[in-house]
């Protein structure tokens, strides 16, 4: 899934959130974005009107959110890298779930394609090699947690 022009990360945050939100309640709407992001509704309709512009979402005032066919193809690969980089987290190196999402929500927008695709092939190595009797994320996890981190 190609991207042709990349989005600020913060914009990427309004797609993700955007999408995450019609998955979830079949619909988006300003105040909710707001609440998701933390933000302010104005911020939001500043991004919503960007993001229009660029052809990403479909959105009238006091309208729900769409996003375009563009738009739902950009957020599901913010999404992908999010996911990647969240599993990688909590399964390669043992980070808590609630610290590995706020570690990839910041990640997702500063890492490459090729760093995230390596992720995911040694998370997806690791666990095949796990089930052939050698588990290497559970010696790497043991080895943190005899170094007290």
């Amino acid at each position: 899934m190609a991207v042709k022009k990349k989005l600020s990360a913060s914009l990427e945050d309004y797609l993700e959130a955007i999408y995450n939100l019609i998955c979830r309640h079949k619909v988006a709407r300003s105040k909710d974005i707001a609440e998701s992001l933390g933000v302010s509704r104005a911020s939001v309709t500043g991004a919503l009107k960007l993001l229009n512009s660029k052809g990403l979402v479909d959105h009238q005032p006091y309208g729900f959110i769409g996003l375009t066919e563009k738009g739902r193809q950009q957020a599901q690969f913010v999404v992908y890298r999010h996911n990647v980089l969240e599993t990688f987290f909590v399964n390669v190196l043992g980070v808590e779930k609630q610290i590995a999402e706020k570690a990839a929500c910041k990640a997702e927008h500063a890492l490459g394609q090729a760093v995230i695709s390596k992720l995911l092939d040694f998370t997806e190595f690791s666990t095949s090699y796990s089930k052939k009797g050698t588990d290497i994320i559970a010696d790497f996890q043991k080895y943190c947690r005899s170094k007290g981190i």
